[in-house]
């Protein structure tokens, strides 16, 4: 059975808001003396939280961009202002495909 690793966040969380670098962090962790398996535990936890960030500004443009989208479709479709049509159809819809494909660079980086 392997024992049950308990990892420090509030000290990787200070790491990640200090930008360290995994190398750093990897170092420090192998000259407080702790085993590899636990080194490992911990590099992952810190390299979670330091795509943290990226993750939910990837969701949050993909969620714009399909509002975006939705708003370009329905504006297209009731056609409101029927001078503005191209620019509901080709432009927002155009915008919210850039907003989304942005935010899946940033989800999948």
């Amino acid at each position: 059975m392997s024992d049950s690793i308990s990892i420090d966040t509030d000290q990787l969380s200070r790491w990640a808001a200090e930008k360290m670098d995994p190398e750093t962090v990897r170092a420090t962790l192998e000259s407080r003396g702790l085993d590899p398996d636990s080194v490992k535990s911990y590099m992952a936890q810190f390299r979670k939280l330091r795509n943290a960030r990226k993750l939910f500004g990837g969701f949050l443009c993909c969620g714009i961009g399909a509002f975006l989208g939705f708003v370009g479709c329905v504006l297209s479709m009731v056609n409101p202002v029927p001078e503005l049509y191209g620019f509901f159809l080709y432009g927002l819809t155009s915008l919210a495909i850039l907003v989304i494909f942005a935010g899946l660079y940033l989800l999948f980086e």
